[in-house]
């Protein structure tokens, strides 16, 4: 039985959901009246310039539409409608890895993204529905240039800066992006590091349909400029309006594309659209984190991934809130740097990763002490399962004892939190990520639809739809049908399966387990096995690969890889370190560093079927140290298993 933790009395007093029987309520609205729950939810948050006609449109599931015939524009959303009361409030607080500070005002946001508007619009041709590659590190022109898009209708596409020139190659090409936005490069752990390289890289074969490229100075170190595509971002700026009329959008049309990795070699991307994305940011923000008039709230995520749009830029602008933009690494030039921050600025909420609090946690066990952190309310945790002992240090050492933690479960397809603790009314357990927020039909089912017994695992859907959740996959609609409605069926409907398993436990509370399908959460980052096995093969000496995820104590999951070499080159290799490296370098090119893996075996072959295929929870076990308890009588050849955890054994995996 796990230890409950309730809510402090203060916090439940002034929370938006003080108890857990406002959240019962909340929820028996939403599944006796669903269209009405989102119907006032839309009207009281949403500022419309026409009204939309019909609430949800199923008629082409698992296409959905959501405020239907609704026109609005997101940037209004986010900062003309702050004007008026919050002009000279803080909307940005920048803090570059040296120590190099920016506070940008609601006003001052507004100014900006009109400019960096008319800029894409009026230099550039950008117009509604262009799409816009930004592969940029974490500064303020990141978010304007994300706000920017959407202020003129253009689809942005943000790629993780630390991704490889091939990586960034194939997103802009899938997108077919008329322009990306970069810069010279920016700064980590005291060091300028290059990104515009990468972005030359990336377009010298394949990218056609890049016609600019935009270049913020950061750190102003040498680059190639090509005349007639690249432009200086510093320079044009000067002389740019600083008032665009917004585009005026559907509801439905596309905000944003992300590509996520999924179990085929090709990333996918997820296509969000306008209306129902804000309002779920906004309702998490206010919800999830209890923002409030005057807070100042710090996500750690980078812009790349969807924790850095839906909780760096546009949930906390669209509350209201100030947000805080990091560039450096919580833990440079020390284990204080977080916490010297929280103390700095007064942050009411904090939000990062299990593996950020593992690592903080292992170089500073005590250093949170040496802070004033009474600022902080609640605590987040994002990406993955957080385990029990992070969970308690984070509570007791940097929480203080006092601070609710919301452990929030939710993916890129999701657009916002599906499963979280609500701070001010929700018993915790430690490491579970609780009930879903009121809206959300989360459940734990087999795949023919039935629900799981208690305590065994299943399956996690939602049965229903919700206005933030993806609606296609670009350019690719059967694989979006088959990706997350082509696996559970309940009551004789497809419903979304998010690929992770879970648990619900006596009470109801759901845990998550993990993924199920072949994909690896390495530091909260979902990473494609098939993704990093294409890469490996490009290696000149692999004839096969198997990666699967080994559990790994900071970063959640680490990356393990099988190699099979080809017949000529097998006996005559030197050191397999050697090889290891030139492979991790291959992984790197292709993809990025955060691909690289942890572990490189070469073994003899692979646990594969008569019919062919890789038995990958053999690998798993292996990988893991633990006994192989499954059939092996079914391989083509049972003793290969026992050579590969010879290999394993003598490689000191």
């Amino acid at each position: 039985m796990k230890e409950i933790y309730y809510p402090s009395r203060e916090l439940s007093r002034q929370a938006r959901i003080k108890n857990m029987c406002e959240y019962n309520d909340l929820m028996e609205w939403a599944k006796e009246d669903y269209e009405g729950f989102w119907d006032h939810w839309a009207k009281e948050k949403l500022e419309w310039i026409e009204p939309y006609g019909k609430v949800l449109d199923e008629s082409n599931a698992p296409f959905y539409k959501w405020f239907v015939g609704g026109k609005l524009n997101i940037t209004e959303q986010c900062i003309d409608r702050h004007i008026d009361k919050r002009k000279n409030k803080a909307a940005i607080i920048f803090e570059g890895d040296r120590g190099d500070k920016q506070i940008i005002t609601y006003l001052e946001l507004y100014r900006n993204v009109n400019r960096f508007a008319n800029l894409l619009r009026n230099e550039f041709g950008v117009k509604k529905g262009d799409r816009v590659v930004l592969y940029m590190p974490m500064i303020p022109e990141a978010a304007y240039a994300m706000l920017a898009c959407a202020r003129i209708g253009a689809i942005h596409s943000v790629v993780f800066g630390g991704f490889s020139a091939e990586a960034l190659r194939d997103r802009i090409i899938d997108a077919q992006a008329k322009v990306v936005i970069t810069a010279d490069g920016a700064y980590r752990k005291g060091a300028p590091y290059m990104l515009k390289p990468t972005v030359d890289t990336a377009l010298e074969e394949g990218c056609d349909s890049v016609e600019k490229v935009l270049v913020v100075q950061r750190n102003n170190e040498d680059v190639v400029w090509i005349g007639g595509r690249d432009y200086s971002y510093n320079e044009l700026i000067e002389n740019q309006p600083d008032v665009c009329e917004p585009e005026v959008m559907d509801s439905e049309d596309p905000l944003f594309l992300l590509y996520t990795s999924g179990s085929t070699g090709k990333p996918k991307g997820v296509q969000h659209s306008q209306a129902g994305y804000i309002l779920w940011a906004q309702m998490t923000m206010e919800w999830v984190f209890d923002v409030k008039e005057n807070d100042t709230f710090w996500c750690t995520a980078d812009i790349g991934w969807i924790t850095g749009h839906t909780y760096i830029v546009y949930g906390p602008l669209a509350a209201g809130a100030t947000t805080v933009m990091f560039e450096g690494v919580p833990t440079y030039p020390d284990a204080g740097r977080a916490w010297k921050m929280v103390e700095e600025y007064k942050i009411n909420q904090f939000y990062t990763a299990p593996t950020a609090i593992r690592v903080l946690h292992k170089l500073g066990e005590h250093e949170p002490e040496k802070y004033d952190l009474s600022s902080l309310r609640i605590l987040g945790t994002v990406g993955e399962p957080i385990d029990p002992p992070a969970w308690k240090w984070y509570y007791d050492v940097v929480g203080g004892g006092r601070c609710s933690i919301v452990d929030t479960w939710w993916q890129t397809e999701t657009g916002g939190h599906m499963i979280s603790p609500l701070p001010g009314a929700t018993p915790v357990k430690p490491a579970c990520a609780t009930f879903p927020l009121p809206g959300i039909m989360a459940e734990v089912l087999e795949r023919d639809g039935t629900p799981v017994a208690t305590g065994e695992q299943g399956l996690l859907c939602i049965t229903k739809p919700w206005p933030s959740m993806i609606r296609t996959i670009w350019g690719d609609p059967e694989r979006f049908k088959k990706s997350y409605f082509g696996d559970v069926v309940k009551d004789g409907k497809a419903v979304y399966f998010s690929g992770d398993g879970a648990v619900v436990d006596e009470d109801g509370y759901i845990t998550i387990i993990g993924r199920v399908d072949d994909v690896i959460n390495v530091s909260g980052h979902r990473l494609g096995t098939a993704e990093i096995e294409s890469a490996i093969k490009k290696h000149p000496h692999v004839a096969e690969v198997a990666v699967v995820g080994k559990p790994d104590p900071i970063k959640g999951e680490s990356i393990f890889a099988y190699i099979v070499l080809k017949d000529d080159v097998a006996d005559s290799l030197g050191e397999e370190v050697e090889l290891s490296k030139e492979i991790n370098d291959v992984i790197a090119r292709e993809i990025g560093n955060i691909a690289k893996a942890d572990a490189i075996v070469v073994v003899p072959g692979l646990p594969k079927t008569r019919s062919g295929k890789t038995m990958r929870r053999i690998l798993r076990a292996i990988a893991k140290g633990e006994p192989i308890t499954q059939d092996i009588s079914t391989l083509e050849d049972p003793s290969i298993v026992e050579k590969i955890e010879e290999a394993v054994r003598c490689a000191g995996c």
